[in-house]
């Protein structure tokens, strides 16, 4: 699992950029623990390996009810 600061750092960014991809909907949701917020390294792995697509979009139109 890794803290906003190992994205940013994986990312080569602030933290605060982190903070807005998130707010944004543009990366991988984090998970909540309590008040900690971390992210699964394959996740980020993966996405970083697909160039960073805007997560918001891909999940756009395959979406049923």
């Amino acid at each position: 699992m890794l803290s906003v600061d190992e994205v940013a750092e994986e990312l080569n960014c602030s933290t605060r950029h982190v903070r807005r991809l998130y707010d944004a909907g543009r990366m991988p949701k984090p998970i909540r623990l309590g008040t900690l917020v971390r992210w699964p390294r394959g996740e980020i792995e993966s996405w970083i390996a697909d160039g960073c697509p805007n997560v918001r979009n891909a999940n756009k139109g395959g979406r049923r009810r």
